[in-house]
């Protein structure tokens, strides 16, 4: 029998200081609100703390905390309606947080596209892509998080992608 490892105060807090941004880009690429994916981070972190406070066991942190984030992201729509990215464009929303420079702009336009793309696909490609390309986890870890085999998230990565290939095409 395997003995159950415990997560220490400094290997969390570790984990905080190597996951917050990724974990944070994820929540954003999916909410588009900065507030709220900052919250979303904190409240993952807490519930995650929370849940080893209790004994219970988590084998593989980094899985674990983008788990929680995406539950609480799907408790954010359930709970308020969104805004389109449109309205967002409209009302000065800027993806990249930079200033008002031509290559900034430039990126604006570019970031503004994938997410107009990202919009157009199925939640499941969205996910993959955002974990694969966004959050950069490696096949192992998305596959972790969806509980699916690695040959599975390939499959599916591949064909997320294509899709959004095809609509880039048009």
């Amino acid at each position: 029998m395997k003995r159950k490892e415990q997560i220490s105060d400094e290997m969390f807090i570790k984990a905080y200081d190597e996951l917050s941004d990724s974990l944070f880009r994820h929540a954003f690429f999916r909410v588009s609100d900065r507030e709220v994916a900052l919250d979303i981070v904190q409240n993952a972190f807490m519930k995650t703390w929370q849940h080893i406070s209790k004994g219970e066991e988590v084998r593989s942190l980094k899985p674990f905390l983008y788990r929680v984030v995406g539950n609480l992201v799907i408790d954010y729509y359930r709970k308020s309606k969104s805004e389109s990215l449109d309205s967002l464009l409209d009302e000065g929303f800027d993806p990249t947080g930079s200033d008002d420079s031509k290559d900034a702009m430039e990126l604006d336009a570019e970031v503004s596209l994938v997410l107009k793309a990202l919009e157009v696909l199925p939640e499941s490609d969205r996910n993959i892509i955002t974990l694969r390309y966004v959050d950069g986890l490696s096949i192992t870890d998305i596959s972790k998080f969806l509980g699916k085999t690695e040959n599975a998230v390939s499959v599916n990565l591949h064909r997320a992608v294509d899709r959004a290939k095809k609509i880039f095409e048009i």
